[in-house]
């Protein structure tokens, strides 16, 4: 049965997107891929298509277990029956029943951690895979080496003989993010997508303000006075509770998000803003990748992205329905500096690579020292998985080489925000690409005409006193 035939008889699709018929024939060819689809692109039909032909289940390697749930339904709403999420929302019972039958499923999601033990590595090794997809491969690169090493250990798994193709699917990557994929996935001269980055329907604006109580005052008046649905970004989840709070009291309907909440408690809120029973989500930068949102109309960031990778990613989750959107920045000087310390906030010390090593000489589990309180979860992970593979001076050397590579992404940001060339072909260029064409109203140096973008995101203006969240917003912000 021809490709497209397959795609109108199990998804409803008359014809493919760009990339996807190439991804997938390379794919059907048992070639190893690299596709760079832009979000809103179809990348899932990449590996769900090949499914049908291919008669061996596929194995789906997710980071988040709200996004792994978000494609398990998408495909059940498509009629596919055959399909499991293995991660930890299952029971002790449900997990050995989804083990002992795991053969029998079409499409089996998982984690990087859930793949990495020891029983379903074991289940994994007696049944022949038709082929394996590492969804958001770009976390290989931005969190394997720094935040989620499980993500290094896949490719030990995955470098065995006998493998079926694998697909690493990403939104955005640049050429050094690409290489990390390609080597820590141990892929076998793979074939590669790369769709253009840019995104003409997201109009690029940038405010430049004096201090934090000025962003508040803008964003403020800004949220109430135009409609959703958005997302504001900010630093932290204190900020995430503060925003959220002073925009409920004026009527805004909105919701924080940030991993201070139960996984439950971020689902929850996150199927009420797919759902339109929320206009607004101010979250951290735990919030959006993998959520189905078609028509979010702004992307606001309240502080600076650590990097431009993450700025591309985060605002590219607007418009994806093709109609005008906007993405706003806003900078005020000395942001820079708040950025460096947070991305670099959960880096192990070298003080802690000392510690680590004087507990193993004493004969004490180094675990102990995440018991103490000494150091972070995610810092101790990072720590403990680099100093059972190098030696103390070669972990400290890599530590201080992360830190200023974290340092040189701040800065790389910084200098897009600081352009008074075109903020879109810097993006753009970032990625190793050539900005095609400019659209109208491409981004805040070349222009902008807020009165005509705004024709898609403004609202009848409230009737509120402008002195009422001032005061509320000077008390709750300015004391941080």
């Amino acid at each position: 049965m021809e490709l497209e035939q397959l795609l109108h008889k199990h998804f409803g699709y008359s014809s493919f997107r760009p990339g996807q018929k190439e991804v997938i024939e390379a794919l059907l060819q048992e070639q190893d891929v690299i596709a760079l689809l832009p979000t809103g692109m179809g990348k899932s039909l990449c590996y769900q298509l090949p499914a049908y032909t291919l008669e061996k289940p596929v194995l789906i390697v997710s980071p988040l277990l709200s996004l792994m749930q978000d494609q398990v339904e998408e495909l059940k709403r498509f009629g596919e029956k055959r399909v499991v999420a293995l991660n930890s929302f299952l029971s002790l019972t449900e997990k050995r029943y989804v083990l002992h039958y795991l053969e029998q499923y079409r499409f089996i999601f998982t984690s990087p951690e859930m793949l990495l033990q020891q029983q379903v590595q074991e289940k994994l090794a007696q049944m022949k895979l038709g082929l394996i997809v590492v969804d958001e491969a770009h976390c290989i690169s931005q969190w394997g080496f720094d935040f989620r090493p499980d993500y290094l250990r896949i490719g030990d798994w995955l470098s065995r003989e006998n493998r079926p193709p694998i697909l690493a699917l990403s939104a955005t990557a640049t050429k050094k993010v690409v290489r990390d994929i390609r080597e820590t996935l141990s892929l076998k001269a793979p074939f590669e997508f790369m769709y253009n980055v840019d995104r003409p329907n997201i109009h690029l604006g940038r405010v430049v303000v004096e201090d934090k109580a000025d962003k508040a005052r803008w964003l403020m008046h800004h949220v109430t006075e135009t409609a959703g649905p958005g997302i504001l970004y900010v630093s932290s989840r204190k900020r995430a509770q503060q925003y959220s709070e002073a925009l409920l009291q004026e009527g805004v309907r909105v919701a924080a998000y940030h991993a201070g909440y139960g996984v439950e408690d971020r689902q929850f809120i996150q199927q009420q803003f797919i759902a339109g029973e929320l206009d607004w989500i101010v979250a951290t930068n735990a919030f959006g990748m993998g959520i189905n949102k078609l028509d979010i109309r702004q992307v606001i960031h309240e502080s600076m992205p650590a990097n431009i990778a993450n700025y591309m990613q985060e605002i590219g989750r607007a418009g994806r329905d093709g109609h005008s959107a906007l993405a706003i920045l806003l900078y005020a000087e000395g942001d820079e500096e708040l950025a460096k310390f947070v991305v670099t906030g959960d880096l192990p010390t070298l003080h802690h690579v000392d510690r680590y090593q004087e507990l193993l000489s004493q004969q004490i589990q180094p675990i102990q020292m995440l018991k103490n309180g000494e150091l972070s979860e995610t810092a101790f992970r990072v720590l403990d998985y680099w100093l059972q593979r190098e030696s103390s001076e070669q972990v400290k050397v890599r530590l201080n080489h992360l830190a200023l590579e974290k340092y040189n992404a701040v800065n790389e940001m910084l200098q897009i925000i600081q352009t008074k060339d075109c903020i879109r072909e810097h993006l753009v260029g970032y990625f190793g690409q050539k900005l095609q064409k400019k659209p109208e109203n491409c981004c805040e140096n070349c222009g902008i005409h807020y009165d005509v973008i705004k024709k898609v995101c403004l609202k009848e203006k409230k009737k509120v006193e402008m002195a009422t969240w001032e005061s509320r917003l000077q008390q709750l912000l300015m004391g941080n």
